[in-house]
């Protein structure tokens, strides 16, 4: 039997401090519904049993009607696909939520709060769903396979072994119990990275986000296709990539650069493949002050989309330390500040304290 598996869409997302770029989070919005149909032709084309869709399929404050019947129509092209959806925390399933008051296409099926199985003549499908924005304990340790002579799959949004308080505020489960319950595969969301693969016989996956919803996403975002033998009841999977516009990160040095118009020049002249938006990150000691947002007046390649300043003030502490000054008495000071310290985070500190010491005795 053949699936797909995705999560983490969040459709009608705000995008809010995603650019300082005008009009980049209507394009991330264009691009979730693009993508989506690409998912849905995928199934199409395939003639694809099953359907996973493991939370966050929209989000609940920003959804607008329009996007869930877009969302609908395209369901109803694949009528001969069963689809399970799992809500997740950014769209649980409560009363006023679309979930409760909208017809669903009839090849739907919603998980609510309590665990459910849904029986079908090549397998059994059982799924949870959020009811609220955050879930502590979905009681997954009183869930038992009923069949296991079947293909049995769970669809769960969930965080695997959550460690610390915020991540067991999103039905944090641990591994070990989850293995022990023998799903033939485990179709999860949340984890807006892509888990697969990344184990022998791995069979609880995160397909990640399917397009990357900002910087803290690099790389490529996509969709699972898998693959249950139903003799052996081994899973393959792949990782598809689909999304249009990755999110990627550019380090830049400007230690040799004496002037901003200089700056802006070695900026425009990078060299940035179509499908990438990104970060330039200034690095390295400056000779001149940077202010980002300026740059952005003359930056001419838009798929720059953000640039942070991490330079450091071009000094050298010990030639001010010989100086008869108020900044050469503290440029001592923090000299033999710094032979004393260890670690490199409060190295840092001192560096940034002497950079804003130095701004301010101007």
């Amino acid at each position: 039997m053949k699936f797909v598996h995705i999560a983490d869409i969040h459709f009608d997302s705000p995008f809010i401090n995603l650019s300082d770029r005008e009009n980049l989070g209507d394009m991330k919005r264009l691009e979730q519904r693009k993508v989506f149909k690409k998912v849905i032709d995928y199934i199409k084309e395939n003639q694809i049993k099953y359907f996973f869709i493991a939370g966050d399929l929209y989000e609940q404050q920003y959804i607008r009607k329009s996007t869930i019947e877009y969302i609908n129509q395209l369901f109803t092209e694949i009528p001969n696909t069963q689809i399970f959806i799992s809500p997740g925390n950014h769209d649980p399933f409560i009363k006023n939520s679309y979930y409760t008051r909208f017809q669903w296409n009839e090849n739907v099926h919603i998980f609510s709060s309590k665990f459910e199985k849904v029986e079908l003549e090549d397998a059994d499908i059982y799924g949870y769903g959020f009811d609220d924005f955050y879930c502590t304990d979905c009681g997954i340790e009183n869930l038992e396979i009923e069949n296991k002579e079947k293909i049995n799959i769970l669809v769960i949004h969930s965080t695997i072994d959550g460690a610390n308080l915020e991540e067991k505020q999103y039905n944090s489960i641990p591994k070990k119990v989850l293995e022990e319950k023998g799903f033939n595969y485990v179709a999860t969301g949340h984890i807006h990275k892509l888990d697969y693969n990344s184990y022998e016989n791995q069979k609880i996956v995160y397909p990640g986000s399917l397009i990357s919803l900002g910087f803290d996403e690099l790389g490529e975002h996509g969709m699972i296709v898998g693959e249950l033998d139903e003799t052996s009841k081994t899973v393959k999977t792949e990782f598809i990539p689909l999304s249009e516009n990755n999110f990627e990160e550019i380090e830049l040095d400007v230690t040799d650069s004496i002037s901003t118009d200089e700056l802006i020049e070695k900026i425009n002249n990078l060299e940035i493949p179509e499908n990438q938006l990104i970060k330039i990150i200034l690095t390295g000691k400056r000779n001149f002050e940077i202010n980002p947002y300026e740059l952005y007046k003359f930056v001419t390649n838009e798929r720059i989309i953000k640039i942070r300043n991490h330079t450091k003030i071009n000094y050298d502490l010990e030639a001010i330390a010989n100086e008869y000054t108020l900044k050469g008495l503290f440029a001592k000071e923090i000299l033999q500040e710094k032979e004393m310290v260890q670690s490199e985070e409060d190295k840092e500190i001192i560096e940034k304290a002497v950079e804003i010491a130095f701004e301010a005795l101007e």
